[in-house]
């Protein structure tokens, strides 16, 4: 019983991360950079969980105790990992969204000043 609360714990952090990633890309895109940061450390903390617990589970297997692979095992890694990827592109949207808004703000000087 304790494996499947493990497994259901990966799937949790996972989407919670996901989400949050998500979120902070809406966020950047509508200048609210400060509160896509802080979605950005809620992801990595909900990532560090689920990474936590697959961490302990690898071990206890690494010791001898097997763990069945179920299609739930396999649903916690995939949303384990798209998770992570999408965070790694979300940090990357999101600088591209910084970037969008300096260069935004350098144009409207340009045009004030004509």
């Amino acid at each position: 019983m304790q494996r499947e609360a493990d497994i259901m714990d990966i799937i949790v952090n996972g989407g919670d991360a996901r989400s949050s990633c998500l979120k902070a890309v809406r966020c950047a895109r509508n200048g609210q950079i400060g509160e896509a940061d802080e979605l950005i450390k809620r992801a990595e903390k909900a990532l560090e969980k689920a990474h936590n617990v697959q961490t302990s589970l690898i071990q206890a297997e690494i010791r001898g105790e097997k763990n069945e692979i179920t299609l739930l095992m396999v649903h916690a890694q995939d949303h384990l990992m798209n998770a992570i990827t999408v965070k790694e592109l979300s940090i990357e949207l999101i600088e591209e969204c910084k970037k969008r808004m300096e260069l935004e703000e350098k144009l409207k000087g340009m045009i004030n000043n004509d």
